[in-house]
């Protein structure tokens, strides 16, 4: 019998080392320390180096995918990406579609609670930010795997450093980058031809202008996102917010984000009591001209929404005061997932450039790419470089070097406020 076989749980995040197997591995996967040893196998990393192996034993496993299913375009990558993996490598995957990733932590770290080490319900999260640290905090997470992947070694790791560090927590192997964001602000050339650009001069715009800007409610990632623009960008010293958030600065260090919201809330689009629910919702209001400006993470959202006929040709979009927040959103592998071989197979699929490049396809989805197209092929490096960008999609170099996100607890902090004071508005 092939020993690797009978290894089906490895450790979730505890020990980050991958040469020695540490207790609480020995304690779900090594009882065969010895013939292990001998072999150079380790529940973290070793036995999964020989690839062909994960595949033959992927094939026939069934994996839950679990990622945000609010844009259709995104739903339909993904079905596109699960059927890819179920003809080619008989790995059959279910997407399923939540409406906030905290939902799967939720899940795992009941599965956690309840005592359970395999068979969770979750093999594959869509997640980053708070989510991520949630899952790292509280040992949810199998791993390290990522170098194990063939298709991590294209990942431009220097060029993008937000692919090892997810909103300052060093990723270690534990989460696999699959995409790039940055906030970006959406508008109709036609209908505003100078749009404010800057959060001071977008507080002065909305008083001038009731009810044509509003923000998707928290806890939306681009509402979030809309809120820790402004707070970096308002901050006299936005270094803080690299640091955990400590409850006794909190009120001085979020004064100057309240009191731009305060300035602006009565203003905005159903007088601030009604709130968007995420982005798509935000951008129809856009494409029906109800409003002036959409938020989006996506700087080829526009050019997207153009292609699919769900904006106006006239829709252009702008960073922000020059300088935007800009992350990478990452694939992880819960710790009681019995096919994490099957979950391997899936999160390598998406790395490879067949995949990335269809993700990148504005006319698809238009998420920018991890990988760096240095190490690509002549072949498929041409074949990123021939993809059109879309007439409302600005170049890299337009687009700027990204501010960093803050440390994930004033992400939680900051919703919580949020919710405090602005909360009982309807999400719509």
């Amino acid at each position: 019998m092939n020993i690797r076989n009978s290894i089906r749980t490895m450790t979730p995040i505890a020990d980050t080392s991958c040469i020695r197997c540490p207790p609480s591995a020995r304690l779900v996967g090594c009882v065969l320390t010895l013939g292990i040893a001998l072999l150079g196998f380790c529940p973290t990393a070793g036995w999964a180096a020989d690839w062909s192996a994960t595949e033959a034993r992927a094939n026939g496993q069934t994996v839950y995918w679990d990622m945000w299913g609010g844009d259709a375009q995104v739903n339909a990558y993904a079905a596109w990406a699960a059927a890819a993996v179920r003809t080619r490598y008989g790995v059959d995957v279910h997407i399923v579609k939540l409406a906030d990733a905290a939902e799967a932590v939720a899940q795992v770290l009941a599965e956690k609670s309840a005592g359970r080490i395999q068979d969770g319900k979750i093999d594959v999260i869509w997640l980053n930010g708070e989510n991520f640290a949630a899952m790292k905090r509280n040992t949810l997470l199998w791993g390290p795997f990522v170098a194990a992947l063939p298709n991590a070694s294209l990942v431009d790791t220097q060029g993008k450093a937000t692919t090892e560090v997810d909103f300052t927590v060093p990723t270690e192997g534990y989460e696999a980058p699959w995409g790039m964001a940055q906030f970006v602000v959406m508008y109709d050339s036609k209908l505003l031809p100078s749009p404010p650009r800057s959060i001071l001069a977008l507080a002065a715009w909305v008083q001038q202008h009731p009810g044509r800007f509003t923000y998707p409610a928290p806890p939306d990632f681009i509402g979030l996102t809309f809120l820790k623009q402004a707070l970096l960008v308002l901050s006299a010293a936005p270094e803080r917010f690299q640091r955990p958030v400590d409850e006794s600065d909190f009120a001085v260090a979020t004064a100057p984000l309240w009191r731009f919201l305060d300035a602006i809330n009565p203003y905005l689009w159903r007088s601030g009591r009604a709130f968007p629910v995420n982005g798509p919702a935000q951008r129809q209001l856009l494409a029906d001209a109800e409003i002036d400006l959409a938020l989006t993470f996506n700087p080829a959202d526009a050019s997207n929404g153009i292609a699919s006929g769900l904006l106006p040709e006239t829709v252009r979009i702008f960073v922000p005061d020059g300088h935007s927040i800009g992350n990478t959103h990452f694939l992880a592998i819960p710790y009681d997932s019995s096919v994490k071989e099957g979950a391997q197979v899936l999160i390598n699929f998406l790395l490879s450039p067949e995949a990335q490049l269809r993700k990148q396809d504005p006319k698809i989805w238009g998420d920018p790419t991890v990988l760096d197209l240095a190490k690509l092929s002549p072949d498929d490096r041409a074949r990123f470089e021939r993809i059109y960008r879309g007439v409302a999609t600005l170049t890299p170099a337009d687009i700027g070097t990204p501010l960093p996100e803050p440390h994930p607890s004033w992400v939680v902090a900051i919703e919580r406020e949020w919710q405090r004071r602005y909360g009982s508005g309807v999400r719509r």
